[in-house]
């Protein structure tokens, strides 16, 4: 049997989900999480073969970084997002994400996936992975997107500069320059820009 551990927070899907996945003869669900610190502590409590995560949960974690955690265990991490964004698919294969596909597909598509996962290949969204390589790499540094998350509920530079532990200084810089790398006007724009790339 592949042991699977779904981690979705819309209770109503992960609940489908589930129930599908369950129908395979070769395939059990053996936990569910509804955020992304959940699914790092559920994985650890039943250590299943796969982790299945979506990319955006709330409390904090999400998909991609709980990922990175739960891969670091050996368990096979496939995200499962309706979101298909290049960037988010970059950021997940460099967190140790070895599937990555939408919730479009049919569900015997995604069994199929999972055996495969589970059979060591990687499953990657064709047209996703078409669209990442044209999209290029993130152009932001691990920094410029640590002031452009903080920045998304419009706090002050001077907010900004005490969440991150910066000088004011730099925290305008840093985004000034997130601002130039995604061809904005502004930082809000930058934000909106960055968060439709998948980059934030």
């Amino acid at each position: 049997m592949i042991r699977v551990m779904l981690a979705e927070d819309q209770s109503m899907v992960r609940g489908a989900l589930a129930s599908l996945l369950n129908l395979e003869p070769d395939i059990e669900v053996v936990g569910e999480a509804a955020n992304g610190q959940e699914a790092v502590a559920v994985v650890a409590a039943v250590r299943p073969d796969i982790a299945l995560l979506d990319i955006e949960m709330p409390g904090g974690v999400d998909g991609i970084t709980a990922g990175a955690t739960i891969a670091a265990t050996g368990c096979r991490v496939m995200i499962l997002t309706t979101f298909g964004r290049p960037g988010y698919l970059r950021r997940a294969m460099e967190a140790g994400a070895v599937a990555f596909l939408v919730k479009d597909s049919p569900a015997r598509e995604l069994a199929a996936a999972i055996r495969r996962v589970h059979e060591g290949e990687r499953v990657i969204d064709p047209a996703l992975a078409a669209a990442a390589l044209s999209a290029g790499p993130n152009p932001l540094s691990p920094r410029e997107r640590d002031v452009l998350a903080a920045a998304v509920d419009g706090a002050t530079i001077g907010d900004i500069a005490r969440r991150l532990h910066l000088s004011e200084g730099t925290v305008r810089n840093y985004l000034s320059s997130a601002i130039g790398k995604t061809h904005a006007r502004n930082r809000m724009e930058a934000v909106r820009r960055a968060r439709e790339q998948g980059w934030l």
